[in-house]
């Protein structure tokens, strides 16, 4: 099987690295292809203490002042704003929008009753949303478990969360599920485990020294493996329900998210390319491999040891196949340098059981913004294609970093969008089972990690002003001509980047 798995990796590895031309537009993309952006609750809604909600673990996150003193406490303030925004995702030319919903706001103790202000609300998105036709694509956990539940018995590291969890998703799809169709369980369940239980750099902040730092508490070694088996559980116990309870009726969908690198040997060696695929393993198949087989890889049970829970035969069968969809968030591309000397120490965490160095590609332009290489999305569509049996797959995310700001002509932005989507064409004909791609984000938003001090959306927003007023990007309007099945785009790209570049030239010698 590891002979299997490398000699995939070196097929999928000389994958042609280039798009299909300059001209492309909407026409070129399957009609049931779905193009979207997306945003989250924390991020986007505001209203952190309003009509009932009580905080998330990410409210208590960003109040401990990890993401540069900001928090999402008004956010872009779309909890009163929604109207607007669907406005402006109409006038885009948005065929759907990616969003979650808060837990605390629905069910602020966690459990139990439900509130009317939290219900009305996401209510009233949806309805807006498909009375315009956009079509909703909702996610119930994006790095937000009611911190009641974290104080009570210690969240996602313990068995009582795939109980409260499934019941939490239950009044979703039965209060939601006649206009959703698309439901994602957890947003980047993988990241969520190794930056919230591994490094402490995501909620819930949990982890032990050597491995993270300013964490008060934690156990880097066992509470990521602990953490992820009952986000499975969780997800297949959600996904058993809806079969069984909804799908018949509703006709519904429900997948999970996992964020994607495309990693890549650093040296051409042996001990790279093994190391490569131990990487793949490790952030992907920790999570899909039981989701298609209902076993954990092989490599991270021989690694991990006793740390790695293991399912009951029950389990396996229940967590095999719990899925229509993979959502896939992907934004670069990783070298990967083996680093087996890491297994040799007694004490180790999931970095160290991966017995890799990562190393990001980087843009040599700009030390702040993501290098643009389609070439990697498309090889991550092909890894699943050929170990997965080539899944429904919906690019959840995928954006470019700027500084917020900066300039509403987010040229790089552009590029990035153009080239993403072109590079998609080469992978649906090649075979891929894409189904959809939701650019990242649709307003500037409160970002995990840099607060206000970085930007992915379409559209800017004012916090200076009282209002929040938003205004369009050069890329809002890229997208719409797109959208709208304009040819061309591209080349108008490549100009507008000489033009701006020649008078950026011009200012400095002036």
């Amino acid at each position: 099987m590891e002979f299997l798995h490398l000699v995939i990796f070196f097929i999928v590895l000389s994958i042609k690295r280039v798009g299909c031309g300059n001209q492309f537009s909407r026409d070129d993309f399957p009609p049931d292809f779905v193009f979207g952006s997306g945003s989250s609750a924390y991020q986007i809604e505001g209203a952190a203490a309003a009509d009932g909600r009580t905080p998330s673990i990410w409210d208590t996150f960003a109040h401990s002042g990890t993401s540069h003193g900001a928090n999402g406490d008004v956010a872009c303030d779309h909890y009163h704003k929604y109207k607007e925004d669907v406005q402006l995702m109409v006038d885009t030319g948005l065929e759907a929008y990616r969003f979650s919903i808060s837990w605390s706001r629905l069910i602020p103790n966690g459990r139990g009753p439900v509130n009317p202000k939290g219900l009305q609300y996401y209510n009233n998105l949806i309805n807006e949303l498909i009375s315009h036709g956009i079509q909703p694509h909702v996610t119930l956990h994006h790095h937000d478990l009611p911190q009641v539940l974290e104080d009570e018995y210690g969240g996602w590291l313990n068995r009582k969360i795939v109980k409260d969890f499934t019941a939490y998703a239950d009044v979703c799809f039965k209060r939601f599920g006649d206009r959703v169709s698309y439901w994602t369980t957890l947003n980047e369940a993988n990241v969520f485990v190794l930056g919230g239980y591994d490094l402490g750099f995501l909620p819930p902040q949990r982890c032990s020294l050597p491995f993270g730092i300013n964490c008060s508490r934690g156990n880097s070694s066992s509470e990521p493996y602990i953490a992820a088996h009952h986000i499975l559980l969780a997800h297949a116990s959600a996904a058993r329900l809806y079969k069984k309870k909804y799908k018949e009726k509703q006709h519904g969908y429900i997948g999970l998210n996992l964020f994607a690198y495309w990693f890549v040997p650093f040296r051409n060696t042996t001990e790279d390319a093994i190391a490569t695929e131990r990487a793949n393993e490790f952030y992907l198949g920790w999570f899909v491999n039981p989701l298609v087989s209902g076993e954990y890889p092989i490599s991270m049970k021989k690694n991990a040891g006793s740390r790695m829970p293991d399912f009951t035969n029950l389990e396996s069968m229940r967590v095999k196949g719990s899925f229509d969809f993979l959502g896939v968030n992907y934004y670069n591309i990783m070298y990967v340098k083996d680093n087996s000397d890491s297994l040799k120490d007694e004490h180790r965490d999931v970095n160290a059981d991966m017995a890799v160095q990562l190393i990001p590609m980087l843009d040599n332009s700009s030390t702040f913004e993501f290098p643009v290489a389609p070439w990697g999305l498309q090889g991550v569509l092909e890894y699943f294609k050929q170990l997965y049996g080539n899944p429904p797959i919906y690019i959840h995310e995928n954006g470019q970093r700027m500084q917020r700001n900066s300039t509403l002509e987010d040229w790089p932005r552009v590029k990035s969008l153009s080239e993403y989507i072109e590079g998609l064409l080469p992978s649906l004909r090649n075979g891929s089972n894409v189904r959809g791609y939701f650019t990242w984000s649709f307003l500037d938003l409160f970002e995990m990690l840099d607060g206000y001090e970085s930007g992915y959306g379409l559209y800017y927003v004012d916090l200076d002003d009282p209002d929040l007023s938003r205004y369009p990007k050069l890329s809002a309007k890229w997208y719409t001509q797109f959208l709208k099945g304009q040819r061309n785009i591209s080349d108008r790209i490549i100009q507008l980047e000489k033009n701006l570049s020649a008078f950026a030239t011009a200012q400095i010698f002036q």
